[in-house]
């Protein structure tokens, strides 16, 4: 089965990919990575040999396989089953799709924990994505060369992580990940159906988050799609689409309520009515973002979540600047971009890169790369942008170390040990017993996990203590016991 993402530039963010025994699995699951998304995508995964559509993964892996072998345990995106274990048990009530800043409750998608790139049609768009993701989508100078999204993952960086695996020198090393996905760009009037129109906006509504990506460079070889280059009116003209678009979305959803609940009489739905006519008082009449609205309670915050508003997606802006502004930290848009950031979206972030450089860098040896990064002063934004996407999402990671295995197990901000356990298995949350929990911090000091524990700095926690980012784990558990065969 396949599906279709026709959506701009926008990245979705999806937590998984299952790794089975002797390497990675050709799956995206729930469990394992985050997934970024830019542009019109199928169901496809980037594997060594190419693009390829999903299939669901085999749902089964017995634990005696999970203790004794370097394995993922490989659960289906589609499952509510591991939906449910994954990362929607770890914090009670757990909101999702509306507020980028607000952890852990903070509401999300969902539809998977995605995260969209977007921006107009030729801008770098597919370029920016071949150079992320190191692939070869492609990335013509004319609108809509992307009309299928593609997609692949990164890792995301860590010398955390790097430095267990130089520590431990594991047989298997599993960082977390970031899935990117490059999809066709937005056009003005997407709303009434221009350029790729509602598909590409329906497909936004996968999303957990948005990368938009604005241009901020001159180039005749390059086009604009509106004529000219002005960052600002680009952003504006994105958001006035996905608020239109909301807009469109609130008044047949009020209208069937009304029919439903008012008139109808049913008082189950009532609360869901007034519900929505807050959200429409808030989005139609104030014409402000659905995520800018920072005192949802949890009632609210589900039937957001029922309904996908475009505006409640949290967004990182990426500034495509020439490698020369990039180069010497100049650019004339980059101020007005920062102010507009903070007086309209207060608390995103904004990222200048340069496409320009970051292409000319994949292409030159390891070696080449250091000694002209540091001839020009300058490093690479990627790794930035692949943690601001990531964080994006409230996202966050523990540690398993070992000389089998270093692995990075991403997770909600504030998920609690038992749930934390029940990433790598569900047996792990049903028995657990207790966390045994060294900071990194600690650990690099110490320089061994008995230096740890001889300094008072290994610590036992219970089923109340929420996982931090960073935190190096041993979970202790007792096997359920088997329902006896009548």
């Amino acid at each position: 089965m396949t599906k279709q993402w026709d959506v701009l530039i926008i990245c979705r963010v999806l937590l998984g990919a299952g790794v089975g025994v002797g390497g990675i699995s050709p799956y995206n699951t729930l469990h394992e990575a985050a997934y970024f998304h830019i542009g019109t995508t199928l169901e496809t995964e980037t594997v060594a040999s190419g693009v390829r559509p999903h299939r669901r993964p085999r749902q089964s892996c017995s634990l005696l396989r999970c203790l004794f072998n370097p394995v993922k345990i490989c659960m289906s995106r589609f499952s509510l089953e591991s939906d449910r274990q994954g990362l929607e048990a770890p914090v009670q009530k757990q909101r999702r799709g509306v507020k980028l800043w607000v952890p852990p409750s903070a509401p999300r998608s969902r539809t998977g924990r995605r995260s969209l790139f977007q921006t107009f049609t030729r801008e770098w768009k597919s370029t920016f994505f071949n150079v992320l993701t190191n692939s070869q989508a492609s990335a013509e100078n004319f609108p809509f060369c992307t009309i299928d999204p593609n997609e692949s993952r990164v890792p995301v960086p860590d010398e955390r992580f790097d430095f267990l695996c130089q520590y431990h020198k594991p047989a298997s090393k599993i960082p977390a990940f970031l899935n990117v996905v490059d999809i066709a760009g937005l056009v003005k009037g997407a709303h009434n159906g221009q350029g790729l129109g509602n598909a590409f906006l329906s497909h936004i509504s996968a999303c957990d988050g948005i990368f938009h990506l604005t241009r901020a460079f001159e180039d005749d070889d390059i086009t604009h799609v509106e004529g000219s280059v002005d960052p600002i009116r680009d952003i504006e003209i994105i958001h006035e689409e996905l608020q239109l678009k909301d807009e469109e979305m609130i008044g047949p959803i009020i209208d069937k309520l009304e029919k439903v609940a008012v008139r109808g009489g049913d008082k189950k739905l009532k609360p869901e009515y007034d519900i929505m006519c807050k959200v429409k008082s808030w989005v139609i009449d104030q014409k402000k973002p659905v995520r800018f609205y920072h005192d949802w309670n949890d009632k609210e915050i589900e039937v957001l979540n029922k309904h996908l508003f475009l505006t409640s997606k949290p967004m990182v802006y990426l500034v495509n600047l020439s490698e020369k502004d990039y180069i010497r930290k100049k650019n004339k848009w980059l101020i007005k971009i920062k102010e507009w950031v903070d007086k309209y979206d207060p608390g995103a972030l904004v990222i200048p890169f340069s496409g320009a450089l970051e292409l000319k860098l994949q292409e030159l040896s390891a070696e080449e790369r250091q000694k002209y990064l540091e001839a020009n002063m300058t490093q690479s934004a990627l790794p930035k942008i692949i943690k601001a996407g990531f964080a994006a999402l409230q996202l966050e990671y523990f540690f398993t170390a070992g000389p089998d295995e270093v692995r990075a197990w991403t997770i909600r901000k504030g998920t609690k040990a038992p749930q934390a356990a029940g990433k790598i298995h569900t047996d792990f949350e049903k028995g657990f017993i207790m966390a045994e929990v060294m900071k990194y911090e600690d650990f690099k000091e110490e320089g061994s996990e008995n230096a740890v524990k001889a300094a008072g700095k290994y610590r036992q926690q219970g089923r109340n203590y929420i996982v931090e980012d960073g935190d190096i784990i041993f979970f202790k558990f007792n096997t359920p016991q088997q329902p006896k065969k009548k």
